[in-house]
């Protein structure tokens, strides 16, 4: 179930407020003693965080499927995206609904009847917990989330079910502007700088690839030379968005590598205002960065 975004906070009656969370969106299967973690993609990432997929095997019931997301904590705990790129081993599973419980499918239950479920199988520990409703009033919840520098805040219409799609009964709204892009080409490096200089994103917007602006900080020497290696298979001659940048010794890219990506604002012609490079997202497809 996705969460449809909204530009202002609100508050509606019967609907609860939770901190929004920066990481991998994980579907967390157990099945006696076994556990599959799954991306919404299907990627198993049980492997990369095995100390999660233990946790999880150590509760109460045989059968269980939760949804949450598996985040990396600061030190004023708030979860930031491009720490957890740099040590899987610092993930932690924020846990927000229970879908199946010991042969019971909950997804056309309320989402009070879930959570009830789910704060009775969930004991907190280490590495699994359940997401923090920030206020009973969703006005309140955006300054706490504002407050604490969270992501942003997730609404939930608390009488409505899990819908195996984007929908309406979960509304987003964000503190700080960040999302998914598209790379699309990269320029050349200048100075001291190997393997290349900034990327261009792009995102779909009215069904073509449009070009958004490029970014060129938030790497180190070594994340320059992993990306380079991943972008020599992806070369192409003519560029994949409709309003390229009139600028020399660009190399184009065919458009598959999504990548996470923090900013200020848009600027009015559409551009990104002071990109900040996170990390590359393998859980999302280049077809869903839309706009």
């Amino acid at each position: 179930m996705l969460a449809t975004l909204v530009r202002q906070p609100f508050h509606l009656p019967g609907w609860v407020y939770e901190e929004k969370y920066d990481g991998y969106r994980i579907l967390a299967y157990k099945e006696g003693s076994r556990v599959t973690l799954l991306s919404r993609n299907d990627i198993d990432r049980t492997a990369s965080y095995s100390h999660v997929a233990a946790a999880i095997a150590a509760l109460p019931p045989a059968t269980l499927l939760l949804d949450g997301e598996v985040v990396a904590l600061d030190k004023k705990r708030v979860s930031r995206f491009e720490i957890l790129q740099g040590d899987t081993n610092k993930g932690k599973y924020a846990v927000f609904d229970c879908l199946y419980v010991e042969g019971r499918d909950l997804r056309r239950e309320p989402l009070t009847e879930r959570r009830r479920q789910l704060e009775a199988v969930v004991t907190g520990n280490r590495y699994v917990w359940i997401a923090r409703r920030l206020a009973d009033d969703g006005m309140a919840a955006f300054e706490v989330a504002k407050n604490r520098g969270f992501e942003g805040l997730v609404a939930k219409d608390a009488a409505s079910p899990y819908v195996e799609a984007r929908s309406r009964y979960w509304l987003k709204v964000k503190v700080h502007q960040e999302d998914e892009f598209i790379v699309v080409g990269y320029t050349r490096p200048a100075g001291a700088r190997k393997y290349m200089g900034a990327l261009l994103l792009a995102g779909y917007r009215d069904g073509k690839l449009q070009y958004v602006g490029k970014v060129g900080t938030g790497f180190s020497q070594s994340k320059l030379k992993s990306l380079h290696q991943i972008f020599k298979k992806l070369k192409r001659e003519k560029p994949p968005v409709v309003n390229p940048p009139r600028e020399r010794g660009v190399t184009y890219l065919q458009p598959k590598v999504v990548a996470q990506i923090a900013y200020q604002e848009w600027t009015n012609d559409f551009k990104l205002r002071q990109p900040v490079f996170l990390g590359l997202r393998d859980d999302k497809s280049a077809k869903e960065v839309t706009f």
